[in-house]
């Protein structure tokens, strides 16, 4: 029998003048990874992390270990713990619900880590179907501040079946414009045959997200290494991919289409057209 989660963080959600028991579970974990620790090779025992002196080389100490922010070359102010502690915000163990917006009002971009939001205890469930059915009528979600695990966090929080999926935000300066890295990019027209055979592909490629079909070969292919050495096994090493070289776009694209069953019928002769690059945008 499988043991009911543990929440992360108890609070309360409120949202004007209500305010009612919630618990925020954590949606992804990385425990069932396959993990290792680092051995002595010649011993076969755990080796532990030191730090030492960079100067003097010289083994620190965990209790004089502090934090210290650069200034400049080989130039620091120390933070002591307490000084650092009294700067953190005081949580109040209250989720504030600030606005509405529409479920698709944020880029994926500004997601951090996903969580789910449920009721704690039984007077609370009705007061939080109220507000996730009216959620969901609506088809908005909520933008929400709260101090989780000593920062203060922005949380999204979408209606998920019975209860809230939320996901803490990145903050703005946290997050690098996507103009650092297209700006630079050409703005290259594409039309005719290229094009049909690319809409082709696509249509064919078409499907749902589906996480079950997306296993992580690189978790799956550690385990199997562990279990042949324990098991005394022969290690099979997988082949590695033969190289494709692509010569020519149009053909490349071709033997795609070609690979996913009949291919479309010869378009008009495709053209490439290349317009000056990009305007740069400033950074914001």
């Amino acid at each position: 029998m499988s043991l009911a989660p543990r929440a992360s963080w108890k609070g309360f959600l409120k949202i004007s003048e209500l305010a009612f028991p919630v618990g925020l579970y954590a949606g992804a974990t990385t425990s069932s990874r396959v993990s290792f620790h680092i051995l002595n090779r010649k011993t076969g025992h755990r080796v532990r992390r030191q730090y030492f002196d960079e100067e003097t080389e010289e083994p620190v100490e965990s209790e004089q270990q502090v934090k210290g922010y650069e200034t400049g070359d080989d130039q620091y102010i120390i933070l002591e713990p307490d000084e650092i502690a009294e700067t953190v915000p005081e949580s109040d163990k209250t989720i504030r619900i600030e606005a509405f917006i529409p479920c698709d009002g944020i880029d994926t971009v500004y997601f951090d880590r996903p969580y789910y939001l449920a009721p704690s205890g039984t007077v609370a469930a009705d007061s939080f179907a109220v507000i996730r059915e009216g959620m969901r009528r609506k088809k908005v979600a909520a933008l929400a501040r709260a101090v989780l695990f000593r920062r203060v966090r922005t949380l999204l929080m979408r209606p998920e079946g019975p209860g809230l999926v939320a996901n803490t935000l990145n903050f703005d300066y946290e997050v690098r414009p996507a103009s650092e890295v297209f700006d630079d990019l050409p703005d290259i027209d594409i039309e005719g045959e290229m094009l049909d055979l690319a809409k082709y592909i696509i249509n064919t490629k078409s499907g749902e997200f589906d996480p079950r079909a997306f296993d992580d070969r690189y978790d799956q292919a550690l385990a199997e290494l562990v279990r042949a050495k324990m098991e005394g096994r022969e290690i099979k090493l997988p082949k590695p991919p033969k190289e494709t070289k692509v010569v020519n776009l149009l053909d490349a694209l071709k033997k795609s289409a070609e690979a996913g069953g009949k291919a479309p019928k010869k378009a008009r002769a495709g053209t490439r057209k290349k317009s000056a690059p990009a305007q740069r945008r400033k950074a914001g």
